[in-house]
C-alpha cells in the first residue's frame, strides 16, 4: 500500500519510529591501516587534526572524498605506503585525474582537479610535518591553471515571478515552499545556511535573520524583505504548527516528519520548481539572481558582499561582471551604432514630374 501523501501524511509520519527511516551504518572502506606508515592510517589522523582544529564539517568531507578518490587509485596500484609515494607517482595521478570521467562521460571540471590535487598537497605537507615522510612528494606538484568562468545568467524578475507561483499555496506544504523560495530570492542563501535556520534566527518585527555557521562557520546578520516576511509569518502560523511532531524542534523550516531539511533534499526540491517553472537551475541560481539584482538596483557591492557572506571582495565582484545593465546603459549612450539610424528625407510624391 503507498503511503499517504501532502500534508495528510503527517499523522502517518508520526507514528513511524525513527529507526525505519535511517539509513545504514557506514560500510568499512577497505583500506590497509597495518602498517605503521599505512596512508590510511594517516589519513585518518590527517582529517582527526583538521576537526581538532574547528575545520568545517563540510570541509572535512570534501577532504575526505578527495583523500578516498588517491587511496582507491594507489591502492590499485599496490601503493599502500606514505614512503612510496613519489612526485612521478602524484604526477601520474594528476595525468589520471585529467582522463578521469563521471558518470554522464564528461571529464572533471579544472576546479574539481585542483581541489583534489590541493588537498594532497597539504595531506603530505602535514605527513612532512609529522616526521612520518623526510621528504615532502607534492612540495613542486603543479596545479591546473584556473579557468575564469562566469555563473549561469541570473533569473529575470518575469522568471522569478514565475518560479513564485510554482507552489500551491493553499496546501500548508505549498505555503513552507513559497516561504523557502522567497528567503532564498530575498537573502541569497546558501542551501545549507537555509536548512540550519532556527525559529529564534528570524525577527519578523525587525525584518532581520541570523546566519549562523555560514561558509568557514561565520556568523552575519542579514536584512528580509517585506514579502518574504509575509510569507514567512504565513508559514509560521498555518504550516508548521501542522508539520511539527515535537514542539523542542528548533529547525525553522521542517519537512513532512518534522524534521530538518537535508541540503540535498532542498536542492532536489528547487529543481523541480524551476523545472515545472520552465526553467533549469537549483539553489544557487536564486542565490546568483539575488546579487545580481541588487547589483542592478545601484547596491554597492560592498553591501552586497556582506549579504552574501564573501570573505574576499573578488568573490563578490564577479556579479559585476555577469550584470551588463550599467554597461549597456553607457554603450547605448555613447557608440554610433547604438543609435537608431535616422530616416532618409523622401521625395515629395506629387513634385515629381
Amino acid at each position: 500500500m503507498a503511503a499517504p501523501k501532502g500534508i495528510k501524511a503527517i499523522e502517518w509520519l508520526s507514528k513511524r519510529a525513527k529507526a525505519q527511516r535511517g539509513g545504514n551504518a557506514a560500510r568499512p572502506d577497505g583500506f590497509d591501516r597495518s602498517a605503521p606508515d599505512a596512508l590510511a592510517l594517516w589519513r585518518d589522523a590527517y582529517l582527526e587534526s583538521l576537526a581538532a582544529r574547528n575545520y568545517a564539517e563540510g570541509t572535512l568531507e570534501g577532504r575526505r572524498d578527495a583523500l578516498k578518490v588517491f587511496l582507491g587509485w594507489a591502492g590499485e596500484r599496490d601503493l599502500k605506503h606514505a614512503s612510496q609515494v613519489t612526485r612521478p607517482i602524484l604526477e601520474s595521478y594528476q595525468r589520471w585525474l585529467w582522463r578521469c570521467t563521471k558518470a554522464n562521460g564528461q571529464r572533471l571540471g579544472w576546479s574539481t582537479q585542483r581541489t583534489r590535487l590541493g588537498v594532497l598537497k597539504d595531506f603530505f605537507r602535514w605527513l612532512t610535518k609529522q616526521n612520518v615522510i623526510l621528504h615532502n612528494p607534492a612540495s613542486e606538484l603543479e596545479l591546473p591553471r584556473m579557468e575564469k568562468r562566469l555563473p549561469t545568467a541570473a533569473l529575470t524578475l518575469s522568471q522569478v515571478e514565475a518560479l513564485l507561483a510554482v507552489p500551491n499555496v493553499a496546501d500548508p506544504l505549498g505555503v513552507r515552499d513559497r516561504a523557502m523560495l522567497e528567503l532564498f530570492y530575498s537573502c541569497g542563501l546558501r542551501r545549507s545556511e537555509l536548512c540550519r535556520l532556527e525559529l529564534s534566527d528570524l525577527n519578523t518585527e525587525r525584518r532581520t535573520l541570523t546566519i549562523r555557521r555560514g561558509k568557514g562557520k561565520k556568523d552575519r546578520v542579514v536584512p528580509v524583505g517585506a514579502c518574504a516576511v509575509h510569507w514567512l509569518e504565513r508559514y509560521l502560523k498555518e504550516a508548521r504548527p501542522r508539520l511539527c511532531l515535537d514542539t523542542r524542534t528548533p529547525a525553522l523550516f521542517l519537512t513532512g516528519y518534522g524534521e530538518a531539511f537535508n541540503p540535498d533534499v532542498v536542492s532536489r526540491m528547487v529543481a523541480d520548481w524551476m523545472k515545472a517553472a520552465g526553467l533549469k537551475g537549483s539553489c544557487h541560481l536564486m542565490r546568483h539572481t539575488c546579487a545580481t539584482h541588487m547589483l542592478e538596483g545601484g547596491a554597492d557591492i560592498r553591501y552586497i558582499q556582506q549579504l552574501l557572506g564573501h570573505e574576499k571582495l573578488e568573490t563578490t565582484a564577479i556579479y559585476t561582471e555577469v550584470s551588463i545593465r550599467q554597461l549597456q546603459e553607457v554603450h547605448a549612450r555613447c557608440h554610433p551604432s547604438a543609435r537608431l539610424p535616422q530616416p532618409s528625407p523622401q521625395p515629395d510624391i506629387e513634385s515629381q514630374p
